[in-house]
């Protein structure tokens, strides 16, 4: 009898603090992210027993052929943090659930800006739950530019003028990307933007990439760039930021430099200021390229599902969301109404003391775009686009192959037509 207790507490014991994983994958890399990442789970996980999250870290690089792999093996993760393009290409799998009851939730309880689900909702659906925001915008070190007797440009010719004259001595006076890479794609696209070449789809969903705004925009990166270093052929994020922090080029196109600048530089933070993209002086429109990173649900599990959602409506609490946002202090930004206002956000640090710097990259994330998802419509032929890293190609076809903008914008519209017919 008392062997048949025992067995019956033990069982009751267990059922009574069951706990169902939920995996989350992420690409975070940075220690000081990840760590932070999990004080965030493990104040989640101290106050829901019977859920146990668990961060696993992958990277921008991977993560596309490893998702697919693992939804193929039917081990995908239960949450996988995204960007639109990838959300697209993930849908195709069948993998990805819809989560409008949830975001409808969300949205009502901390209202979500209309560019950061927007690019999530389509066919009747929100396939993500948007969490951070990146814009992108330029930065430029304020004694550099004050020296020289330069304002900070507003217009195509004054960032040309600009970059021309801090050329010499060993210095460039711009820094921009010529490597087949995301990070030039996103850097073209802000010219595109405000050349009003932003729509490479028309609304039937045919590629209308071969434009005079675009190759506008193209010729305008064309002579921006030979006053940027050599090497820069190679360059992503990190590259850029490592080039200014060093003094190397006074302007750089980059979504923050903040920690960077403030780690490896002792220069006071008004050193380092930001303005929105420059503008054609005829015909141009204000705008930036602008990314919400969001999370996808990948289970069907019903106690998964529910435990993922819990946790995702956890960090949008403002009190949470400041501290999820300030894993790395200037780059994410608030994609809900209440976070813009969290007290636990605008009190970090670094924060504070570029207080200035993040309120203008929060205003310029009010005129974001983003390539394939700008008519209002999502087609998935963006995903083979964005995967194929295309619009760098195309800088490639000018900064490396040597053809004409004109030129090399007519191979990226035959390019895209191949990739998406």
């Amino acid at each position: 009898m008392r062997k048949v207790l025992v067995l019956i507490l033990v069982v009751a014991y267990g059922f009574a603090f069951a706990q169902t994983e939920v995996r989350v994958w992420h690409m975070e890399q940075p220690p000081y992210r990840v760590e932070r990442m999990q004080e965030l789970i493990d104040a989640f996980n101290a106050a829901n027993p019977d859920v146990r999250v668990v961060q696993e870290v992958q990277n921008w690089g991977d993560v596309v052929p490893l998702a697919l792999g693992a939804v193929r093996a039917r081990i995908q993760p239960d949450i996988l943090f995204t960007i639109p393009d990838f959300t697209v290409t993930m849908r195709a799998t069948g993998a990805v659930q819809p989560v409008t009851e949830l975001a409808e939730r969300l949205d009502e309880e901390h209202g979500f800006l209309d560019a950061a689900i927007d690019p999530y909702t389509y066919d009747g659906e929100v396939w993500a739950v948007p969490m951070y925001g990146m814009v992108m915008s330029l930065w430029y070190r304020a004694d550099v530019l004050e020296d020289a007797g330069i304002d900070p440009p507003s217009t195509w010719e004054e960032l040309l003028e600009a970059a021309e004259a801090l050329t010499g001595d060993g210095r460039y006076g711009i820094g921009i990307p010529g490597s087949r890479s995301l990070y030039t794609d996103q850097v073209i696209y802000n010219f595109m933007i405000t050349a009003g070449a932003e729509d490479i789809f028309d609304e039937d969903g045919s590629i209308r990439f071969d434009n005079p705004e675009t190759v506008r925009a193209f010729e305008m990166y064309e002579r921006l760039y030979q006053y940027s270093p050599p090497d820069s052929v190679n360059w992503i994020w990190g590259d850029a930021e490592a080039a200014f922090a060093a003094g190397q080029v006074p302007m750089i196109v980059q979504f923050t430099v903040i920690t960077t600048f403030d780690q490896q530089t002792d220069e006071p933070a008004d050193n380092l200021q930001v303005v929105t993209i420059p503008v054609p002086e005829e015909g141009g429109q204000r705008g930036n390229i602008y990314y919400s990173n969001a999370a996808m649900i990948l289970t069907t599990d019903e106690d998964r599902r529910d435990g993922a959602e819990r946790f995702l409506a956890y960090l949008l609490e403002p009190e949470t969301y400041g501290r999820f946002l300030t894993m790395e202090p200037g780059l994410f930004l608030p994609v809900t109404a209440d976070g813009q206002d969290a007290a636990t956000f605008w009190e970090d640090p670094l924060v504070v003391a570029y207080g200035a710097q993040v309120e203008t990259m929060i205003e310029n994330s009010q005129y974001g775009a983003l390539f394939g998802f700008t008519t209002g419509q999502v087609f998935d032929e963006i995903g083979p686009i964005s995967a194929q890293n295309l619009l760098s190609q195309v800088v490639q076809q000018m900064v490396v192959t040597g053809l004409s903008p004109e030129a090399a914008v007519q191979w990226g519209q035959r390019e895209m037509e191949d990739a998406a017919p």
